[in-house]
């Protein structure tokens, strides 16, 4: 489905309040084509902003205030077992049960470090209203029963179910998901840093919960928590769409508000109490024993800033973090990216503006404890420079460029185009700020743009932040031993426990953990939730109108869109036939392509010029299978920018200029880069497990599946790791810089096409006016990229430093355009829902777990997500086939199975987004005529053609399997592992 594009001129009247509710503002947005307005619930004091638009894809968010005071993670689990049933919806999971029976766009649930969000997307009325109605009652009147706290927050289980002489352990879908999220270096890094930048307020403490503090809560205080906090009269409700603001507010009205009073309850989060001198603090963090443990340390310094409600002081934070971090040309990112006092600049860089006091933070990994006064006076150093110096206006005006073309780009192609402009604002309506400034940003950028000419305006803002003593300098070492001795404690404490129950207390935790199953079997009426049918799915697929047409001897396809003053330029170039080495080299090629320098300029001038002209530049590869045969592929090098509408020549030059005076003589800076990408990819692993697994365990099913795992899977991560070592030796860099030119010289001569994306009244003269540059920028073909066809059964298990696992399990199948492609995607849809998700989520304890089908490769995957469990995930993979195989199928599961990919098939993206996919879903041969064939194939499946295709493609053997877990579990498992013929892999 289309998003709407905005109105230039949003000229509406005022907006109508229902009477429950008064207007407080209201504003035009000229620069979005949207209008806000501020109300208020007479009775209970809730805030309701709506955001009226165009736009058909309507957003609904209600969000608390939540100020937890311990890392027991309160508002985390809270956010969980609210949508385990309500008064009106009396079920075990609403939740996941209207994700089946709904066209939404977007549904989820969020919790911040100050705030709970509840938020949903539709662009169907019907669809809206039924989760409307769901959503409202879930957070007004939650029924929080106590097994679904045990199930999502923290529960104590005999390992060996029913013997009170086995083991104790702690089980829990939150516990699983922190005990994940917490094995990331990131995550520990950020709590270490507010656990001393903020010593008082809730930000101290990890919202989420440290997987210690956990099994603290209790289920009273969770009720409590929840009484305490999820009332109106600390409800944020926001809006946007073109339903108006009154007729939300009369549902608000009918479906809770009428039924509370206001209380007496301020939740807010106060002014932390602000250091006199900087500090400086030493931890650690645990690496696996196998790890090399040299300069593995991460140095962090950072500063608690001011109210991120007041605009000025928020604006002058971002625009001094652009000045000095936007690019690698910001004199602090140059300084740590060219020291070599670490490895690369710490992920916490940046400006942390979401919480109520800000946070800036920069310094490095892969750095040694003893350098830690040397990267300080870096910093501090660099800071004194700008101090005294000042910044170029150009690089100045470039940082506040950027600052305008995010104010104005249409996203959607993440989360819907509505939701990203309620969150922009959430953060100060949260404060009791005034969000409506967040989102008109006009008047006070161009207060700022008058602030910043002055000469010495950049000067004072360094020098108020060397001067801000609440400064907090992290020193975060690794320790082999950590892990074992935090498993250690968790092992003590249940012991201890076990130790002091009675057999009655004995008997409580077996007859618990027995009602739990029990309660997660059970067969529950879901007819009292509302649903929308397949008779509410539209009956085609819209098409985008382009146009094509020549550049001299350049092809290009243009699109007419809603941009808002935005131009997209994508330049395709058919892949050319690569060898192994250079293959391997293909994920960095694309990553140093708009990192170096061009021509007579440096990387430096280059990236300075990038901030000057366009909203980023970058490049990958796109590759996809033939939709006949999956070991057929087709692959390009996209290079892709986006602009103001007054850059566009500049835009087009640059792109231009980027492919032929592209400079290889700066082998310092790729060896940077490399670190920097090492360190990026490694720190993704935790967060991104499943998807690694997945790519792990189908690389045997076609040529794609294989490259995609040796470039951006566990083994590309392997070989970044070794590649990143093997070039600190002179005469492999200088290899490396050749192999660099040599596919760079091949992609010269390959033949390409341009995609160009901008609003339909400005396209004419914007093609008049580029297409001088564009001019006959063509090559001839020499020839294209083609890789032996793959089809074998692997088995690996990944070593990574992680306290859960991932796991992943992979059948050949078929590509898009056969018939049973549209079943097997179905298929996957109908067992996650009717079987993995009680088994692997509910049950076994995972943050998550399920199945698809990937037509681009023709494989069917299972996998889990944050999974405490291995062998018996892996079982219950095996398990779901039989049970797929050998129960009756049901026709609504059948029915939400469709509705769920349907509903993901027409979910609206941006207006770029859904032309940049239309585009290339053509040059990869999946035509319109293809996609409306696979979707009317999708609406069609029948009950047998289910339990066919699981028969004859899961029920025949010949899976692969991978799993991501750590040293330990590989030594508990090794004589499994061997008898199963698993390769063990090192990271």
């Amino acid at each position: 489905m289309t998003q709407a594009a905005p109105v230039a001129t949003a000229n509406r009247t005022t907006p109508a309040a229902f009477p429950s509710f008064t207007l407080i503002s209201s504003e035009e947005i000229p620069a979005l084509g949207v209008s806000i307005a501020e109300y208020q619930h007479i009775k209970t004091g809730a805030s309701h902003y709506h955001i009226a638009s165009d736009n058909p894809e309507n957003v609904f968010l209600v969000a608390l205030r939540t100020v937890p005071k311990d890392s027991s993670g309160v508002a985390h689990i809270l956010e969980h077992t609210a949508l385990c049933g309500s008064e009106k919806y009396p079920v075990r999971d609403p939740f996941f049960m209207m994700i089946r029976r709904s066209l939404n766009s977007f549904m989820n649930a969020f919790t911040s470090s100050d705030w709970t969000a509840y938020p949903f997307a539709s662009s169907n009325r019907k669809d809206f209203e039924n989760l409307l109605q769901v959503y409202m009652d879930a957070v007004f009147f939650s029924r929080l029963h106590p097994l679904d706290f045990a199930q999502e927050g923290h529960r104590l289980e005999f390992k060996e179910a029913g013997n009170p002489d086995s083991e104790l352990e702690f089980k829990g879908v939150v516990f699983n998901e922190m005990k994940g999220a917490m094995s990331s270096i990131s995550s520990q890094l950020w709590h270490t840093l507010c656990k001393y930048l903020f010593p008082r307020t809730t930000y101290h403490y990890n919202s989420g919960g440290e997987p210690e503090d956990i099994p603290d809560l209790s289920y009273d205080q969770l009720k409590s928590f929840y009484e305490s906090h999820y009332h109106p009269s600390n409800a944020i409700f926001m809006t946007f769409g073109d339903i108006p603001a009154a007729e939300h507010q009369a549902r608000f009205e009918e479906l809770g508000l009428a039924r509370f009073e206001a209380i007496d309850s301020h939740i807010a989060v106060g002014d932390e109490k602000r250091y006199h001198a900087p500090i400086r603090v030493h931890e650690r963090y645990p690496l696996p024993a196998a790890e090399n443990k040299g300069d593995k340390t991460h140095i962090v310094v950072s500063w608690l800033l001011g109210k991120s409600t007041q605009l000025e002081t928020l604006l002058e934070a971002q625009l001094l973090a652009g000045v000095l971090l936007d690019n690698s040309a910001s004199p602090l990112l140059h300084a740590l990216e060219t020291s070599t006092l670490g490895s690369s600049p710490s992920p916490m860089c940046g400006l942390e503006d979401s919480m109520r006091e800000m946070v800036f933070a920069c310094g490095l990994e892969g750095s040694s404890a003893a350098k830690v006064e040397e990267v300080e006076t870096l910093i501090l150093d660099t800071l004194r420079d700008v101090a005294k110096n000042g910044i170029a206006k150009e690089d100045v005006d470039a940082v506040l460029h950027q600052l305008e073309l995010q104010q104005r780009e249409i996203g959607g192609d993440g989360y819907p185009y509505g939701l990203q402009l309620i969150l922009t604002a959430l953060g100060s309506a949260t404060h009791r700020g005034k969000p409506i400034e967040l989102l008109n940003l006009d008047p006070a950028l161009q207060a700022l743009r008058e602030r910043a000419a002055k000469p010495d305006y950049i000067k004072q803002l360094a020098q108020s932040l060397i001067d801000n003593p609440h400064r907090v300098t992290l020193v975060m070492s690794p320790d082999e031993n950590i892990q074992q001795r935090i498993e250690q404690a968790e092992k003590q404490r249940l012991a201890d426990i076990k130790a002091n129950l009675s057999a009655e207390e004995k008997q409580a935790i077996i007859d618990q953990a027995s009602a739990l199953i029990e309660r997660q079997a059970l067969e529950e009426d879901d007819s009292i939730l509302p649903k929308v049918t397949l008779a509410d799915v539209p009956l085609d697929m819209p098409a985008l109108h382009s146009e094509h047409a020549m550049f001299g001897s350049l092809p290009y396809t243009r699109y007419g869109r809603g941009t808002n003053g935005l131009v997209y330029q994508q330049l395709l170039i058919a892949l050319p036939e690569l060898d192994d080495e250079e293959l391997s080299l293909l994920s960095l090629y694309t990553q140093v392509l708009t990192e170096l320098g061009l021509g007579d300029q440096d990387y430096l001038q280059i990236q300075a010029r990038q901030a000057q002209v366009c909203g980023g530049i970058s490049a990958y590869t796109s590759m996809r299978g033939d939709i006949t045969d999956e070991q057929q592929l087709k692959a390009y090098l996209v290079l892709s920018s986006k602009a103001l509408l007054r850059n566009a020549s500049a835009q087009t030059q640059l792109m231009r200029d980027t492919l032929e005076t592209l400079r290889f003589d700066e082998s310092d800076r790729v060896q940077d880069l490399v670190a920097q990408l090492k360190a990026r990819r490694e720190s993704s692993i935790t967060g991104n497990g499943h998807s690694l697994a997945m790519t792990a365990a189908s690389a045997g099913m076609s040529p794609i599946a294989k490259i995609s795992e040796a470039l951006g899977g566990l083994s590309g991560i392997r070989q970044l790791k070794s590649l990143s070592e093997r070039i600190d030796a002179p005469a492999e860099l200088s290899k490396l810089m050749s192999q660099l030119a040599a596919i760079h010289s091949k992609m010269l001569k390959a033949e390409r096409q341009l995609l160009i994306i901008a609003e339909a009244d400005r396209l004419a003269s914007l093609c008049d006016e580029i297409a001088p540059l564009w001019h006959d920028f063509n090559a001839q073909a020499k020839s294209n990229f083609s890789y032996p066809a793959v089809r074998e059964v692997k088995k690996a298990f990944w070593v990574a430093n992680s306290q859960v696992n991932f796991c992943a399990k992979a059948y050949p199948t078929v590509p898009s355009d056969h018939p049973d492609a549209p079943v097997l995607t179905v298929l996957a849809t109908y067992m996650k829902n009717g079987f993995l998700h009680r088994v692997i989520r509910e049950q076994g304890g995972a943050y998550g777990g399920g199945a698809s089908q990937d037509s681009n490769i023709a494989a069917f995957r299972f996998y889990s997500y944050r999974d405490p469990r291995l062998q018996d995930t892996l079982a219950d993979f095996d398990k779901s086939i039989d049970w797929m195989l050998n129960t009756t199928v049901s026709a609504q599961g059948l029915e939400e199975a469709v509705l769920g990919v349907v509903s993901s098939i027409d979910k609206p993206g941006s207006p770029a987004g859904e032309a940049k996919q239309d585009h290339h879903s053509n040059v990869f041969g999946r035509t319109l005529a293809q996609r409306r064939l696979f979707r009317q194939r999708v609406l069609a499946v029948t009950a047998a053609d289910l339990q066919r295709v699981c028969d004859c493609y899961l029920n025949k053997g010949g899976a692969s399997v991978a799993v991501l877990s750590n040293a330990a579990k590989a030594a508990e498992l090794s004589d499994w592992l061997a008898a199963e013929h698993f390769s063990i892999e090192q990271l």
